[in-house]
């Protein structure tokens, strides 16, 4: 998004502050000082004007200064980090200044921007502006406490309940939300804290508008935010750009950076006077945030702020926890489907009516309103569905699109208004693609929602002037209004992963169940092929002497084992255990039982570990038909399981490289509450190994439980140089 396009700080309207340059604002909340240095003379080459006021010296004459200038200990504090630290990211400062000729503590943090200058921002540690600050100890029993609770929730509900709970108490706000994003950015607040003279905002709902794009990336980046005072004057920088540069200051990750007009104007007409923001973030996306509101002026310490910043890494880490167990719960659904339809091929002959007789178990996983499968030409249906020609229309609409096998979308009529006839029925559309070879979908419905939503305020009182600085909540109310006329509840992240797993798992039916029908019926072969060569599961089928008259080519990539001349004999020869799959093979024959297990396949000078399921096709007559072998590629597992067990060695190294303190016992106690956490996100999340992506949830975890270790030593180190 080019300059050209995009308003200046400051100068933004409600037809464009979604561009508003917010990260180049220029000025700083003046309860605290920004010191712009060009390494290595840490020369003072940018500052805050609100120099004279916080340190007693008027900012024209330190400009062009070295920072030793400030006096006290400052220079030698800023040299210290600049040796041990990372500066791509804040890191924290504790030093003393000179405030007319008395040193005087101060504390802030220090990075580097883009442009390679190192940015200083310093808060005094007392002042007359409200500030919450706890003591160490104090600090570190109430953290174990949040993240003991935050450890006991086992769904998101109650641990946004807790979080709220814990946060409030934790920083004392008026009111304290929880706010999740859906998929399309719109928020919704489901958890709350408050006074009790407060009017409740709980299960209010927020269009994506109210919090620009611009906004969302560096809630990202700079993951706590503080308003100290909404009614401030901000303190520009001084001179506003370098000397011989066209481009303003980056203050992205500053913790001081102004805040836009709008957004000041917005917390105006709500009331609102002070704010903390803490960013929940899964897998690198904004998840919701931890939005704080005060109603008059109120500031956090710095180990305070440490404090939020590190309950939002474990509470990220039990999100995600929490939604990846549901994941794993769906998969154990998920396999005892496929096992019903599986015997319902052998009894009845086809799967389709079993997936079709319990509407629940189809419908209620994804909270859907109605659902249909189109199959080899054929449609079935359940619940409240378009009627037969509108299906078909959808159907080959849908088949037009371009996407990855799964389609979703929560207005069709608005993606197409031809199909406008469905909305009173299939407004939400979840389709997922069963065959590469045909436009074979299972698909979900939701209707219309039909939803009374009240905002924060009264919606029968008039917007406020005709300013567009004169933002208010009826006017968001109107907005939200109009973008759920229409439109279904949008299909969440998690629902669009379950819609995957069941087509993915109707998908191995489909091929089991070809399989079967490749030795019944060979009149078919022809048709039923490319159905089986297509599927991504590797599988081999056998006649009743142990020839292979089949593999598809994944199971052909895999082993190198082709059908014609070859056997299952042949195949065992690429084991490094031949024995083992031979004894398989004969336990098959005899006993008439299916046999899983693992092998591992020789590949040149390596191995590749394998998961076998082997089953026997009896014929009418009891006689053995033949065999079906369906081959597991396990590196995935493996992966998994390395990942683990690389995560509990680094939840062992972390716990033990915690440097002793004040508040030792309480701190242990924290710490091993944080790792405990850890641990016990790793057991839920490894629930699901059978999953794609555990792996790297794993590693999401150690990464953030690392963070969460470093936030609280930092926590500590604060505490200790106090």
């Amino acid at each position: 998004m080019s300059a050209l396009t995009s308003p200046p700080f400051g100068q933004a309207d409600l037809s464009n502050c979604e561009r508003e340059l917010i990260h180049l604002a220029g000025s700083v909340q003046p309860h605290g000082l920004l010191l712009a240095l060009r390494e290595p003379e840490l020369r003072i080459v940018q500052l805050s004007a609100n120099l004279e006021a916080l340190a007693g010296v008027p900012a024209e004459v330190l400009l062009g200064q070295k920072l030793a200038e400030l006096g006290g200990d400052i220079e030698s504090q800023v040299r210290r980090q600049l040796a041990s630290a990372d500066l791509s990211e804040p890191a924290p400062l504790r030093c003393r200044i000179a405030v007319h000729g008395r040193a005087t503590d101060r504390e802030g943090c220090l990075h580097r921007e883009p442009r390679g200058l190192l940015l200083v921002e310093i808060e005094p540690t007392a002042s007359s502006l409200p500030t919450v600050d706890l003591p160490h100890d104090r600090l570190v029993e109430q953290l174990g406490a949040a993240v003991e609770r935050f450890s006991n929730a086992s769904t998101i509900g109650t641990l946004a309940d807790s979080v709220v709970r814990c946060f409030r108490d934790l920083v004392g706000y008026d009111r304290v939300m929880v706010y999740k994003f859906d998929p399309d950015g719109h928020g919704k607040i489901i958890a709350e804290a408050r006074d009790p003279r407060l009017e409740s905002l709980l299960d209010h709902h927020y269009p994506a508008s109210d919090i620009p794009q611009r906004a969302r990336e560096l809630y990202l980046r700079n993951r706590v935010r503080v308003l100290a005072d909404v009614h401030y004057e901000a303190a520009p920088l001084l001179p506003q750009r370098l000397r011989g540069s066209d481009e303003d200051l980056d203050m992205s990750l500053c913790q001081l950076r102004s805040m836009s007009p709008l957004h000041l104007q917005y917390l105006k007409n709500m009331g609102v006077t002070a704010t903390l923001v803490v960013s929940l973030v899964r897998e690198g996306k904004l998840w919701g945030l931890i939005a704080c509101h005060h109603y008059s002026p109120r500031n956090l310490r710095f180990a305070v702020r440490a404090a939020a910043d590190m309950l939002a890494e474990v509470i990220s880490t039990r999100i995600t926890a929490i939604e990846n167990y549901a994941h794993a719960q769906v998969a154990i659904q998920v396999r005892r489907l496929e096992q019903r339809l599986v015997e319902a091929t052998s009894t009845e002959g086809d799967w389709r009516l079993a997936l079709f007789r319990n509407p629940r178990t189809l419908l209620q996983p994804l909270d859907a309103t109605g659902a249909a499968l189109y199959h080899e030409g054929e449609l079935l249906t359940s619940g409240e569905v378009p009627s037969t020609p509108e299906l078909r229309a959808l159907l080959q609409w849908i088949d037009t699109r371009s996407f990855d096998g799964l389609f979703s979308c929560s207005s069709v009529a608005r993606e197409n208004p031809a199909l406008d006839s469905l909305t009173p029925t299939a407004s939400g559309v979840l389709a997922v693609k069963l065959s590469a070879a045909r436009p074979d979908y299972l698909v979900w419905f939701r209707k219309a929602q039909l939803l009374t939503v009240t905002w924060a305020g009264d919606p029968s009182k008039p917007v406020v002037g005709n300013d567009p600085l004169e933002l208010s909540p009826r006017r968001s109310f109107a907005a939200w209004s109009e973008i759920v006329r229409g439109t279904a509840l949008p299909w969440s992240t998690g629902e669009q992963a379950l819609a995957r797993a069941f087509g993915e798992a109707l998908i191995d039916i489909v091929v089991q169940v070809n399989a079967v029908r490749l030795l019944i019926a060979e009149h078919q072969l022809a048709g039923i092929r490319a159905t089986v060569a297509h599927s991504k599961e590797p599988i081999a089928i056998a006649d009743a002497t142990q020839h292979l008259l089949f593999v598809n080519d994944a199971f052909r990539d895999l082993t190198g084992v082709s059908s014609g001349s070859a056997s299952l004999d042949d195949l065992a020869a690429l084991c490094t255990q031949p024995a083992l799959l031979r004894k398989a093979v004969d336990q098959l024959s005899q006993e008439r039982q299916p046999w899983r297990g693992e092998l591992s396949l020789a590949r040149g000078s390596d191995t590749l570990p394998v998961g076998l399921r082997a089953e026997v096709v009896p014929a009418r007559d009891g006689s053995v038909l033949g065999y079906f072998l369906i081959l597991d590629d396990l590196r995935e597992s493996r992966r998994t399981a390395a990942a683990r067990q690389h995560l509990e060695q680094s939840l062992s190294r972390t716990g033990l490289r915690q440097p002793a303190g004040r508040g030792e016992t309480q701190a242990d106690g924290l710490m091993n509450a944080i790792l405990a956490n850890a641990s016990l996100a790793a057991m839920d999340i490894a629930d699901g190994n059978a999953l794609p992506g555990v792996a790297p949830l794993l590693e999401e975890l150690e990464a953030s439980t690392e963070r969460a270790a470093a936030l609280y030593a930092r926590l500590r180190g604060l505490a200790s140089e106090g």
